[in-house]
């Protein structure tokens, strides 16, 4: 029996172990709480005095039948390699940075994305988690493009906000001690790293606009897409496009399409905060000819740590939501 079979064997024997590289940072703290409330895994932890050993951590790897990694893009490449040096006995993996994102040797980890993406993951051996803007705004627009409403080329802009717990530890530092500004726009040199990811997975040949903001709240997030709608094919209506999100979404358990007297005019960016839940709204008016598409998460839900925890329980067959 090869070394992987034996592995596969042993994890559906007894409790499937998980080891977190990185556990200590945000991502990594909320994957683990959620994973406590998993039934039938066992998470390994390293010693904090020991997390950088790279012999240590490899112990761990081997040890493990997934790996996240919760690391910065040139850790978390390092890690991936050191796990790809294991050969067939080594762990499956899922990189939580942005490292792998658009690296055609990894599996897309959006489970809805489209007809074949949650199986493409449980059988996968390396999965990229998506980022928590790219989450909302690939779920927008995806199903617009695939169904023909929105040109591939078409100029999309994006606009977002996150609560702060998305912009790593100086960022959080500063706002816990009250030095931040309550509300600033970022990355206003048009060259945030989510883009790459934004533009490929929907499926877009014109560079989209990003224009991220970040609030002096801990966690939540809106993205919103604005719409021309007789800029586009057939001139469609606010209707038309609802009716494309709700089919395309139509059996996801974690992705809502809110229509009709729900879809209310003013948005909470924090109501869905420690939930997984992804939830879309098109608001808009015919008689103008616009439209905005809106996508509300909690970005270290559905946008970070619940995505991973989605997606390991896809690769362990196992279930992940209480």
């Amino acid at each position: 029996m090869s070394a992987a079979k034996a592995r596969s064997t042993t994890a559906k024997a007894g409790k499937p172990t998980i080891f977190i590289d990185g556990e200590a940072g945000t991502t990594g703290l909320e994957i683990r709480r959620r994973l406590a409330s998993v039934t039938g895994v066992e998470v390994l932890s390293i010693d904090e005095d020991r997390r950088k050993e790279a012999s240590e951590r490899l112990g761990l790897m081997q040890r493990a039948d997934v790996v996240v990694l919760c690391l910065p893009d040139d850790a978390a490449k390092e890690a991936a390699a050191l796990i790809a040096g294991l050969g067939e006995a080594g762990p499956r993996v899922i990189d939580a940075s942005s490292a792998h994102r658009v690296d055609k040797d990894w599996v897309y980890g959006f489970a809805e994305m489209e007809a074949g993406q949650a199986a493409a993951i449980k059988k996968a051996r390396r999965v990229s988690n998506p980022g928590c803007y790219p989450t909302g705004a690939i779920a927008l627009i995806r199903p617009l493009v695939d169904a023909g409403i929105l040109p591939p080329d078409y100029p999309v802009t994006v606009n977002a906000v996150s609560g702060y717990s998305g912009g790593g530890r100086k960022m959080i530092e500063a706002y816990d001690a009250g030095t931040a500004p309550a509300f600033e726009l970022y990355g206003l040199g048009l060259e945030h790293k989510h883009v790459p990811e934004l533009q490929l997975n929907s499926r877009l040949r014109r560079r989209p606009i990003f224009v991220p903001s970040v609030g002096n709240f801990r966690q939540g997030m809106l993205v919103s897409v604005p719409l021309h709608l007789d800029t586009l094919p057939g001139t469609p209506s606010k209707g038309d496009l609802e009716a494309v999100l709700v089919r395309h979404f139509a059996d996801a358990e974690l992705v809502r399409v809110v229509t009709g007297e729900k879809a209310a005019e003013r948005l909470d960016a924090l109501a869905l905060n420690d939930t997984d839940l992804l939830e879309l709204r098109v608001f808009g008016s015919d008689r103008r000819g616009q439209a905005v598409l809106v996508a509300r998460l909690d970005n270290l839900g559905k946008g970070a740590a619940g995505a991973a925890v989605q997606n390991i329980g896809l690769m362990l067959g196992l279930e992940t939501r209480a």
